[in-house]
């Protein structure tokens, strides 16, 4: 496993070893003491313990965030394509951070493997870039809907460069808050 460091410090690209032959490919999704080991040799905090998966499907030009949960109900995020691809983006939306504010963008896919590991602390979302785009994610908290919050997916102060394309978004999604709301909320 190879982590390479964003533009946001703590968030990580992890790229995993991939065996192929003949027969197809085998690789190790997750192993926890080789996450944590890759993270101490980076000087990461480890996350806390993973307690839920999650799966979507989703069609393309869908975009799902972006999304966070407020503390004590946080979610740390290890996310991956499994069929399909996306362009996830993480927002540093931790108010002491000289990142806050920020974001980074990746494309995952089922044909690079890559994971992103996201910490507690970031808001995250994605654009499906393809039909049929499984996207899978471990967290480190249970889902809280009291606790559930989003940023407006396109605001200007954030200024995410989203892929051009059509569309397709909940009205949750068109009706979240926008970043200036956070800001002034500390």
């Amino acid at each position: 496993m190879k982590l390479i460091r964003t533009d946001l410090p703590d968030v990580v690209l992890i790229e995993p070893q991939v065996f192929e032959d003949e027969r197809g490919w085998f690789m190790e999704s997750f192993n926890e003491q080789r996450f944590h080991e890759a993270l101490r040799a980076q000087g990461l905090p480890l996350p806390q313990a993973f307690v839920q998966d999650n799966h979507s499907c989703s069609h393309k030009g869908v975009l799902r965030g972006l999304h966070y949960q407020q503390a004590p109900h946080a979610q740390g995020k290890l996310v991956r394509v499994v069929a399909g691809a996306a362009w996830d983006v993480a927002v540093d939306i931790r108010r002491d951070s000289t990142t806050f504010g920020k974001w980074v963008g990746v494309e995952l896919s089922a044909a690079n493997k890559y994971m992103l590991w996201i910490p507690a602390g970031f808001a995250h979302g994605f654009v499906a870039l393809e039909d049929n785009t499984h996207f899978l994610y471990k967290t480190t908290a249970y889902y809280h809907r009291e606790s559930e919050r989003s940023l407006r997916w396109d605001d200007p102060d954030l200024g995410v460069a989203w892929p051009e394309m059509q569309y397709v978004i909940s009205e949750k999604d068109r009706d979240a808050s926008v970043f200036s709301a956070l800001q002034e909320s500390s």
